[in-house]
């Protein structure tokens, strides 16, 4: 049965009976601002399912015990956006975390299962998905609102279940650990990327010098959609960074007529944008450059994908779980081992990946 909490004392009260585990769901709007706002939290505690609303003051407060009692299991799925919209609102992360979309994954069930496609998978039982798109901070929410919020806590007991019985047969319960504390772990550095043009496939196509005034622009274009709270696209396009990083204007005026054939040129900091360009980072002399589309390079990153596909394939896990392109190209731009894979891929991968690096 789902319950309305309108009063953080109710919230309280249930938490004095310390459940071993809850699971947790949020509703949150994000598609004008780069931090999400917190709209609604979905907690399953017991045969209860609690319908939170972060909106009434003093309610984040009451969530923050249930989210920091190590003590208590918290059960999501895909829970990633989830974490950085309790943090923002409530200052804490759910730890321990037990995430049935990565558990699915690393279980042999399917990568990237979505919630209601999991559910149908493992209880037969098909949800929904009509609220996707609702209007989350209106109030009050629509009955049909609140069923579909409802849904999404429902059976993820039963997925923690099913899921955890094939991840202890497999040994891979660990590994489940490991990731959910890495994932909780980025969300708590908060840390920009360092070198954002490396993500940007057509900084592959520039000269080493654009890509550092590219690199210069992105970096900007993160501080100032953090400070101002706006989508990164809505400080400054993709499209333009690149232009004005392959071919930057000869002075302030020439960038202006540049801005007016770009209908997203951000005109009102024009000038922020023109010291950016032009202004080099204390540490851009360190900054790699992305993996040149040369024979040679993909066909060392071809090797490199196609031994971690097998040993994928050996280990029943889905093609991108070991290691995303971005990571081998990483990989074998430095030589080095990146930090995103270690751990448990560590151990699985460097015995595969470490005989077909080029010879430095």
């Amino acid at each position: 049965m789902a319950y309305w909490i309108k009063h953080p004392a109710e919230l309280e009260e249930r938490y004095r009976q310390r459940p071993g585990r809850i699971g947790l769901d949020t509703e949150f709007i994000r598609e004008r601002t780069y931090w999400p706002q917190l709209a609604l939290v979905q907690m399953a505690v017991g045969e209860e399912i609690l319908l939170i609303d972060p909106l009434i003051p003093g309610m984040t407060e009451a969530l923050r015990p249930w989210l920091t009692d190590t003590g208590i299991l918290k059960i999501m799925h895909s829970a990633s956006e989830d974490l950085v919209a309790f943090k923002c609102a409530c200052d804490a992360m759910p730890r321990p975390l037990f995430d049935t979309q990565l558990g699915a994954a690393l279980a042999g069930i399917g990568g990237g299962m979505g919630y209601q496609k999991l559910v149908a998978e493992i209880t037969g039982v098909t949800l929904p998905k009509g609220e996707t798109r609702s209007d989350w901070m209106r109030r009050p929410l629509s009955p049909a609102q609140l069923e579909y919020a409802a849904d999404d806590v429902e059976y993820l007991f039963a997925l923690h279940d099913a899921i955890d019985t094939r991840l202890q047969a497999l040994d891979r319960r660990s590994w489940l650990e490991e990731d959910g504390e890495r994932m909780i772990t980025n969300v708590e550095a908060d840390d920009s990327e360092q070198w954002p043009h490396l993500s940007m496939r057509a900084a592959q196509f520039l000269e080493p010098e654009a890509q550092l005034r590219l690199l210069r622009l992105l970096r900007w274009r993160d501080r100032q959609a953090r400070q101002s709270d706006k989508p990164r696209s809505w400080i400054l396009d993709n499209e333009v960074a690149t232009t004005l990083a392959r071919t930057p204007p000869s002075d302030y005026e020439a960038m202006l007529r540049l801005f007016d054939r770009f209908p997203k040129a951000p005109r009102k900091l024009a000038q922020a944008v023109w010291q950016a360009l032009n202004t080099p980072l204390d540490d851009e002399a360190l900054a790699p450059q992305p993996l040149a589309p040369s024979d040679s390079n993909k066909a060392a990153l071809k090797r490199l994908q196609e031994a971690v596909a097998s040993h994928a394939a050996a280990l029943g896990l889905p093609d991108g779980l070991l290691a995303s392109r971005k990571h081998l190209e990483a990989l074998l731009e430095s030589g080095q081992w990146p930090a995103a894979l270690d751990g448990w891929r560590k151990i699985q991968l460097e015995p595969v990946l470490r005989p077909l690096l080029p010879a430095r």
